[in-house]
């Protein structure tokens, strides 16, 4: 659908902000008065309801919210198709999120129902963690049936994603339940890749030359020592450790067994649940490395093919066959790794679900414990994206996309394999998902902690995050170190500083909420 000009009844960001996420969801294009387009104008107008007599009966102090909810579309003729629905808000949902919700879902049914629009598989659930709302409402006693109906009812999430999520969430809490206030994680982010793949959008740098790598290491050993000596401090216990990147295995052999050593000797204790690091691409293995892998006792290693279909492969970039990643991951299992991850992503250029279904066929039979599915996000850093505007690129489209889902996801199953964390995406192919599904018993701990936002993570490294939980404050608060290498190099200081005004006004004693 084209128009000319869009309109809505109010200035507040967070009202045009989920308004625009609806409009994106059915591809809704605003052209300008004088581009082609299929309606003059698109208004929507939102007010506020007084509830009514039963609403006011469950009412716990004038939280709930009624609200209405009207879309115009206005034609060349003078014309106008007008369309209104009406949504309540739960006892149970603060007052901003349901008013929020319910603007949400009364677009969302008025484009479906009135417009014939599609059905969105994840329905109004636009954020990056919707396994977050499922934990909230086990909270509050409510048992799986309860939930999925609710997911359907509240968020028009289709039944099919609902089962996923719902059953996810419970599989999660046992892992939860491991940490507490003072139990943390550590990221360790080396920001190297041999080459650029060509939908990358992660702020990952060309392996530069010798001498930026030593400058590199003397900064990340200074990085590392700061956050060494916060755990200390904080008496926290480090549960995970996990290096990523980039492509942590593109240093070469000497550097990567020096950095591996550097977060070894930081971290690493009997304590450790989890040591994980991202070999990703079978171009960057050694049998150097895996060796120092072995022998600094990592628990989990990323190999991640993205396709098995070696045209996919040099089309986005990648210098490697398929048969490069069995020798790989044959190599890591050789050498005794507990366990192996695979990523894979689906809507790669010019796949079809035929070659979704190849690649499941090949990579399944290598056994890895783990196989996530990414569904390719088209951001705007991405190479893909660019050349998009300049030419045509041959992308599967969103119902083929979704068929690939659902191969690659029968394939899960048939191998034993379940859900176990689950993030979205802005631009994803086929409005999906990017989900990990192992084996029981190899869930990987990292994943549910930094997706379920349950515990603190430190981060080190160049383009690293920090995510500090203040539990007495109910909230988290992020750090982010420069995503430019450069910047990184040079102000490492202030990113170390910056972390640990964080970590202080959560933990330290000037954090401490006043009694009065």
């Amino acid at each position: 659908m084209k128009v000319n000009v869009f309109t809505l009844n109010t200035k507040k960001e967070i009202i045009s902000k989920i308004t625009r996420e609806v409009l994106n969801l059915f591809k809704v294009e605003i052209t300008g008065r004088r581009g082609e387009a299929d309606y003059v104008q698109l208004s929507i107008v939102n007010h506020r309801l007084p509830l009514t007599a039963d609403e006011q009966a469950v009412a716990h102090e004038g939280s709930l919210v009624r609200m209405k909810t009207t879309l115009m579309l206005f034609h060349t003729d003078g014309t106008c198709d007008q369309w209104s629905r009406v949504e309540a808000g739960k006892p149970d949902e603060l007052e901003r999120a349901a008013v929020n919700r319910a603007i949400k879902l009364n677009l969302y049914h008025i484009f479906r129902q009135e417009l014939g629009m599609p059905q969105a598989p994840w329905g109004i659930l636009h954020g990056v963690r919707p396994t977050k709302i499922v934990h909230r409402w086990i909270t509050y006693g409510m048992d799986e049936e309860s939930i999925v109906a609710r997911l359907m009812r509240d968020f028009a999430c289709s039944e099919e994603k609902a089962r996923v999520i719902t059953p996810m969430a419970f599989r999660q809490l046992p892992f939860l339940q491991t940490s507490d206030e003072k139990t943390i994680s550590i990221y360790v982010g080396i920001p190297f890749c041999l080459t650029r793949c060509l939908y990358c959008s992660f702020p990952s740098n060309i392996l530069p030359p010798d001498k930026t790598l030593k400058k590199f290491m003397t900064v990340l050993q200074k990085d590392l020592e700061a956050a060494k000596e916060a755990v200390t401090h904080y008496g926290f216990t480090v549960q995970n450790i996990y290096v990523g990147g980039g492509t942590p295995t593109a240093l070469p052999d000497t550097y990567f067994a020096t950095m591996l050593q550097m977060v070894y000797n930081a971290f690493y204790g009997p304590q450790i649940a989890e040591f994980t690091v991202e070999a990703g691409r079978p171009d960057s293995i050694t049998p150097a490395k895996i060796a120092t892998m072995k022998r600094l006792s990592v628990s989990r290693v990323s190999v991640n093919p993205q396709t098995m279909q070696e045209r996919t492969l040099k089309v986005i970039g990648r210098q490697h066959t398929p048969e490069d990643v069995v020798t790989m991951y044959q190599a890591l299992r050789k050498a005794g790794i507990p366990h192996i991850n695979m990523d894979l992503i689906l809507g790669l250029p010019g796949e079809t679900a035929e070659d979704v279904r190849d690649t499941m066929e090949k990579v399944t039979a290598l056994a890895p414990d783990d196989i996530t599915l990414h569904a390719l996000a088209l951001k705007r850093g991405s190479r893909l994206r660019l050349i998009m505007e300049e030419r045509h690129v041959d992308l599967p489209g969103s119902e083929e996309t979704r068929r690939m889902s659902e191969i690659a996801m029968d394939y899960i199953a048939k191998n034993g394999l379940k859900p176990y964390y689950l993030y979205r995406q802005g631009y994803m192919s086929g409005d999906l998902e990017n989900v990990g599904c192992c084996r029981p018993g190899a869930e990987g701990m990292y994943n549910i902690q930094i997706m379920e936002e349950h515990q603190t993570i430190i981060g080190i490294g160049g383009s690293a995050t920090t995510k500090v939980v203040d539990f007495r404050r109910k909230r988290m608060k992020s750090s982010f170190n420069a995503k430019d290498l450069v910047t990184y190099l040079r102000d490492v200081d202030l990113y170390i500083e910056k972390r640990r005004n964080l970590l202080e006004e959560a933990y330290g004693k000037q954090g401490e909420i006043d009694e009065c």
